[in-house]
């Protein structure tokens, strides 16, 4: 969260962060409208970033009014998706993510009215999906598709020369990422793949007969 004016400095540790959370609470539930700043629209999506999206459905679920702003003059940005409501701001690359700012300052938490949802239950499903599904994805976009689908989203509004060198080198850092070389390509790919049916099967056993994963929300 960034503040234009500072909190006080004589403030303890566990004050401060209080005095913080309950600071971006009153400026939430002052802001007339909260702008959710995302990457551009494709495919019949109002954005068709992965990173994105997942912000955009929480806000809707949560029955939070915004705007969508679209920024398109730094499609890499690693802050990008970000929400924006009267003086603060909740980035991407802060706090765990918008969505997990929302839940710790207590302004948005879809699960704060579902005390029978385990929390540890919560994590396991949030790291197989954060993790093993995310990386196929990553995958998917960058390495399978020959970054045509990930040029739509990213770079294509961007002259030539700069889109293709920004597109090159995330691939390349996907590609570090992942541990993927020459050498390990097909070992690679079938081990993300073998780890992201396995956390499909996973999520389909839990989900079983039921429409949420957790309670009638989630």
């Amino acid at each position: 969260m960034n503040r234009k004016e500072p909190l006080c400095a004589r403030q303890t540790p566990t004050q401060l962060t209080s005095a913080m959370a309950s600071a971006a609470a009153v400026e939430w539930e002052a802001a007339a409208r909260k702008v959710l700043v995302a990457r551009k629209p494709c495919f019949g999506l109002p954005t068709a970033c992965p990173t994105c999206l997942p912000v955009l459905l929480y806000l809707r679920m949560a029955q939070v009014p915004f705007d969508i702003h679209v920024d398109t003059s730094f499609p890499d940005a690693d802050h990008i998706p970000y929400v924006e409501f009267g003086d603060c701001v909740a980035f991407n690359n802060e706090k765990g993510g918008v969505i997990e700012y929302l839940k710790d300052e207590k302004i948005a938490d879809l699960n704060s009215n579902h005390p029978n949802i385990s929390s540890t239950t919560v994590l396991d499903t949030k790291a197989m999906v954060s993790s093993w599904l995310a990386n196929a994805l990553l995958y998917e976009l960058w390495v399978v598709s020959a970054g045509s689908i990930a040029n739509d989203i990213y770079f294509s509004d961007l002259p030539w020369p700069i889109g293709k060198i920004l597109h090159w080198n995330k691939t390349r850092h996907v590609k570090q990422l992942l541990g993927i070389t020459k050498l390990n390509a097909a070992e690679k790919e079938e081990e993300i793949y073998l780890k992201a049916s396995a956390a499909y099967d996973s999520l389909s056993f839990r989900l079983g007969d039921q429409v949420f994963l957790f309670d009638n929300r989630c």
